[in-house]
């Protein structure tokens, strides 16, 4: 089943969601600060984001600003920056959406009916 990364106050997470409703796609919905993605869903979207760490990252958030990640994440392996990324959900890109054959962080619309099929 496809999951659902969101956090509650996140308007880009509502849109997605409204998205995935008005298509009747299921998906199951997890509070990303509380249940950040695992370390095998990290490692599927990094390989299906090409390899770029940063795309996996909430770039724009206070904690990774306060982490100076955009200074650090160039010289960190992936499987440090992977274990970051899962043990602090506030630093994963949202919404992060994964199942069966889809990987998507953000919500860019042609991209997720690229994805999902147009309805």
């Amino acid at each position: 089943m496809l999951k659902v990364y969101t956090l509650a106050n996140c308007d880009t997470c509502r849109r997605a969601v409204k998205w995935l409703r008005a298509r009747g796609t299921a998906f199951d919905e997890r509070p990303i600060r509380e249940t950040p993605p695992s370390m095998t869903e990290l490692r599927a979207m990094l390989a299906a984001q090409g390899g770029e760490l940063r795309k996996l990252c909430n770039a724009s958030g206070r904690e990774y600003r306060e982490q100076k990640l955009a200074e650090k994440l160039p010289t960190m392996t992936p499987a440090a920056a992977l274990a970051l990324l899962a043990g602090n959900g506030s630093l994963v890109k949202r919404p992060f959406a994964i199942g069966d054959g889809v990987a998507l962080v953000g919500f860019d619309e042609h991209a997720w009916v690229a994805a999902f099929g147009a309805k």
